[in-house]
């Protein structure tokens, strides 16, 4: 059994009771994939990329990925009432699990930082409220093209944002999570077809926090989007970025010339 250095050191201490509770058992777990570097997609990329999904149901789920940071299982938690159009934003608070007891189901995130607000632009917001019209007509049969008021349209309480496609002729639940494997699988044969043989969903979250600190906003404004420790932010972007031998060179050479004058 492989025991982790720091626990080591406290067992000993832990177990004559010196120390009435380990502090080991408060550490944070790190998350599967978050610490790996993965592959990391510039703008004109990440444009490619999402063209190449218009035309897939995923699409929206790829679009949310790619301009939030949020995880995949985040996302396919997400409920309507987390949405609000008007404010342009989305607010995380639960996440999907599968268990092998309870099947999937949803939970808390682990941390206090898990739970978030994410503002998002006009584009991404008309793309969501796209997919409530959509809903909007479906829960009441209304034909596309119909014209009536959606507004007086009431999705059923705890309504997803993405819920799973009925199978076969069943009736739809609009609650009923998705399988989170079958969207990993979508994405990664489209990506594939796409020329990106490599590229992982979870990518897609390391992107777009590696695009916005390239970009100049803050480490801490960044990791509050994106639910991360700045400390494992940082860490992870300077593995990431592309800039980083480059950025202080130019900094340096910009200064050096205002100071010393240009020969």
């Amino acid at each position: 059994m492989c025991i982790p250095y720091s626990g080591l050191v406290l067992a000993p201490q832990y177990g004559k009771g010196l120390l009435v509770v380990s502090p080991v058992s408060k550490a944070e777990a790190p998350v599967p994939d978050e610490s790996e570097t993965g592959q990391v997609l510039d703008q004109e990329q990440l444009t490619t990329l999402l063209r190449g999904f218009r035309d897939l149901a995923i699409y929206p789920i790829v679009a949310i990925a790619a301009f939030t940071g949020a995880r995949r299982n985040e996302i396919l938690a997400l409920r309507w009432s987390d949405f609000d159009p008007g404010a342009k934003t989305l607010r995380i608070t639960r996440s999907l699990e599968e268990t092998k007891t309870y099947g999937r189901r949803f939970k808390e995130p682990k941390t206090r930082r898990g739970n978030r607000t994410i503002a998002i632009d006009h584009g991404l917001a008309a793309l969501l409220s796209a997919e409530h019209e959509k809903y909007s007509r479906l829960a009441p049969g209304v034909a596309d093209g119909a014209v009536v008021d959606l507004s007086l349209v009431k999705l059923p309480e705890g309504a997803l944002i993405f819920p799973a496609p009925p199978a076969d002729a069943g009736e739809f639940d609009f609650t009923r999570p998705r399988d989170a494997r079958n969207i990993t699988k979508l994405f990664s044969r489209r990506a594939t077809k796409l020329g990106f043989p490599k590229l992982r969903f979870h990518d897609l979250r390391g992107t777009h926090g590696t695009l916005l600190l390239d970009a100049g906003v803050p480490v801490h404004v960044v990791a509050a989007r994106c639910g991360h420790d700045p400390a494992v932010l940082l860490g992870i972007y300077a593995k990431r970025t592309k800039k980083a031998d480059t950025s202080p060179a130019a900094v340096i050479r910009t200064l050096s010339e205002h100071a010393l004058g240009s020969t």
